[in-house]
Order: structure tokens, then C-alpha cells, then sequence
């Protein structure tokens, strides 16, 4: 494999996806509800791993969330040292994470910095020669 592409994200991407399906199909805290694995990193030596997620109802809920999933972290690791088949599995620490609102704000200010400048503007006059 080439250097920049490291034996820890190759890790934490299946990490990623092994979650993902853990708590999908496994996982029946019903505090977790419907959430996305946005991204794990794992350190070097593999024996930590932090993993960023997000809520598709909101922040609201989000250290109900938090708390729910840092309690089950023993049980998902549990399950995911079989399917990763690694000589340790990583310790798991579960992050909410806000750039999906962050990046929506961001795009709500534009989208509204946009329309004010179209506001401001003043319009072409409708030039009645040039249907001629």
C-alpha cells in the first residue's frame, strides 16, 4: 500500500462500517434511534479509536445519544473484535459530531448573503427594442 494511506485508516475506515451495521442490527438501546458514523480515527498503535457521529433528528438529542452509546462502547466492542479479527480491538470514544449544522449554517448565510445582494441591485430596464 502507499505511504499515504496508512495501516490505522484503512482501521478505522472498516471500523466505521463495522459499527455502522453493529448498531443498525444489534444495538437495541432505543436512546441510539437513527444516527450516522460520520467518521472514525484511530490512533497509531490501534488501541484507540474515536468515532464521530451524527443524528438525523438534531443535536437536541445529542448527549442523551452520547451517553447511550459511550454505555454500550463494551458491547460494541465486544462485537466488533470478532469481524475486525485484530489481536486487540480499539477502546471506543464516541464524539457528537457538528459540522453537517455547522456546514448548514454556513450555507443558510450564503444562500441568504446571495439574496440580499440580488436585493440591492438595481434591475435591468426591459428593453422593448430588442423583441424587434
Amino acid at each position: 500500500m502507499p505511504k499515504d494511506f496508512p495501516r490505522s485508516r484503512r482501521v478505522a475506515e472498516q471500523i466505521q462500517r463495522e459499527l455502522a451495521e453493529i448498531i443498525r442490527l444489534e444495538l437495541q438501546d432505543p436512546r441510539v434511534g437513527m444516527i450516522t458514523i460520520t467518521e472514525v480515527v484511530a490512533t497509531h498503535d490501534l488501541e484507540h479509536a474515536k468515532v464521530f457521529f451524527t443524528l438525523l433528528d438534531g443535536a437536541a438529542r445529542a448527549p442523551e445519544v452520547q451517553q447511550a452509546l459511550t454505555r454500550a462502547a463494551g458491547f460494541l466492542r465486544t462485537r466488533l473484535g470478532p469481524r475486525m479479527r485484530l489481536r486487540l480491538t480499539p477502546q471506543l470514544t464516541f464524539v457528537y459530531d457538528t459540522s453537517v449544522e455547522r456546514g448548514a449554517a454556513l450555507s443558510h448565510l450564503i444562500d441568504n448573503a446571495v439574496a440580499e445582494d440580488r436585493s440591492q441591485r438595481p434591475q435591468p430596464a426591459a428593453d422593448s427594442d430588442a423583441d424587434s
